[in-house]
């Protein structure tokens, strides 16, 4: 039986409903994520979406030196303080050394291990140490039986709190390819699996200038993997994805949201017995 972790309020796995890891790629202002938040909650509300809030303060593996990368660790801890405080939703962030981790971890619901980074041993050993719950992405380059390395140093700690994300796998020059089989495979682990639309339609430094993508593939994907028995979807959303600062081209657009979560919702409740056809 696969596990359920608790993210705040926030139940995922076990035989509880679909979840939504959901925000924009990185901080870009203050008030826009905060209003972002806002904006997520009150659907999350009138949808009675299990909801977790997700956001970069650095996304420190752009393309080029000069992408915008967000506004740093601590103005990222001050927005995601008053995203807490003001709308009470649980919080997940991703971090690139120990020593964010540890301070992030002082805020925010649940830390997030970058894909690139999933084999930096101190990274999530520290991760897992502070007790949070965490959220592993599986590499691109990583087959998904060998995340039962990445789980062991995280349990090697103590900390069994553990989501493991499927965001695809790379699959020659600037491709990704989604293998719905990964999502069985790691959930063989017993820990809820998480899939991850937006990034998984991701074309890794198939831009002119960076990464680039195709959002419009990402609903059927979620479709894919709700109907193969994941746990939680992870997206990356916006109001406005044309003027994002970072991966504009695989960011949904935020008022798609409502309706493409009715239909994974419903998907789900087949797939877990709670709704007969």
């Amino acid at each position: 039986m696969v596990k359920t972790v608790h993210i705040g309020d926030v139940k995922i796995g076990g035989r509880e409903p679909l979840a939504l890891i959901a925000g924009p790629c990185v901080i870009e202002s203050r008030r826009a994520v905060v209003r972002l938040a806002g904006r997520l909650c009150a659907m999350a509300q009138d949808q009675t979406i299990p909801l977790v809030f997700k956001a970069s303060y650095d996304k420190a593996n752009r393309s080029a030196l000069d992408s915008f990368r967000g506004p740093g660790l601590r103005s990222g801890l001050d927005a995601f303080r008053e995203i807490k405080e003001r709308y009470g939703i649980p919080v997940l962030t991703d971090v690139h050394s120990p020593a964010e981790a540890e301070a992030m971890a002082e805020v925010v619901d649940a830390l997030q291990i970058p894909a690139f980074l999933c084999r930096q041993t101190d990274l999530i050993v520290t991760a897992a140490s502070t007790g949070k719950p965490v959220n592993i992405k599986k590499g691109q380059f990583l087959a998904p039986w060998d995340m039962r390395h990445v789980v062991a140093k995280a349990e090697a700690v103590g900390n069994r709190h553990l989501l493991l994300t499927e965001r695809g796998v790379s699959f020659g020059y600037n491709q990704l390819v989604v293998d719905m089989r990964s999502l069985l495979v790691m959930r063989e682990l017993r820990y809820p699996v998480v899939f991850d639309a937006t990034h998984s339609v991701q074309r890794p430094g198939g831009g002119p200038r960076g990464t680039s993508g195709d959002s419009r593939w990402a609903p059927a994907l979620a479709r894919a993997a709700v109907a193969a028995g994941c746990d939680a979807v992870f997206v990356e959303t916006h109001a406005q994805p044309a003027r994002a600062k970072s991966d504009k081209d695989n960011t949904l657009r935020l008022a798609i949201l409502p309706a493409l979560m009715r239909s994974l919702r419903m998907i789900d409740d087949v797939v877990d017995g709670r709704l007969e056809l």
